[in-house]
């Protein structure tokens, strides 16, 4: 068990993943840069780190309703309810199951939605750029039209990068807390000088 923001695992891998909407289960945009920063921390230089994630479902918001059916079944009905559309960009997931006796048991899980542009600029925070972006796992085109996306992400090889704020925390200390060092950190701590 571990918070996929803060966790380190001894060495460097060639690939990081986070599949099936993980991503959003960290409920706060720090939180997510936090894991992309995690995740960079773990890569070997050159390595990539693959998000898939659902494009956020406003655009099928009829008038007046904060919530999308997602999956509609005879024994199963998935609801996601936009609580904070502009500012923490909150939601939860709305799972109702048929029950024995017909009636619905339902379980609910909050989770902050994300755009792929606001996952590049976090992946940029980390020292990683976007090498890929394709609307399913079969490599089909993304579009504006796509309802989810599997992106890939690189880090720098080695003799391409500089040392970034990441190597420089690795060097302190493996298990340094990374949001300390974030650019928003140093740009106020420069500004109160």
């Amino acid at each position: 068990e571990g918070d996929m923001a803060v966790t380190y695992v001894e060495g460097e891998f060639s690939l990081v993943y986070l599949v099936f909407n993980t991503i959003t289960n960290l409920t706060s945009q720090d939180e997510q840069v936090a894991c992309f920063e995690n995740a960079a921390r773990h890569l070997r230089p050159g390595g990539r780190f693959v998000i898939e994630n659902r494009v956020p479902g406003l655009r099928q918001l009829p008038p007046g309703n904060p919530g999308v059916p997602f999956a509609v079944t005879e024994d199963y009905i998935g609801i996601d309810d936009f609580m904070d559309r502009t500012h923490k960009q909150i939601s939860r997931s709305r799972h109702f199951n048929r029950r024995r006796d017909g009636s619905f048991r339902e379980f609910t899980a909050p989770f902050r939605y994300v755009w792929p542009a606001e996952l590049d600029l976090m992946a940029r925070i980390a020292g990683m750029t976007l090498e890929h972006r394709w609307a399913w796992w079969d490599r089909s085109p993304f579009t504006g039209e796509s309802p989810s996306h599997v992106s890939v992400w690189r880090l720098p090889d080695a003799e391409t990068q500089s040392p970034t704020r990441l190597q420089v925390a690795r060097r302190v200390s493996p298990n340094a807390g990374l949001a300390q060092t974030s650019p928003v950190s140093r740009w106020a701590g420069q500004a109160q000088r």
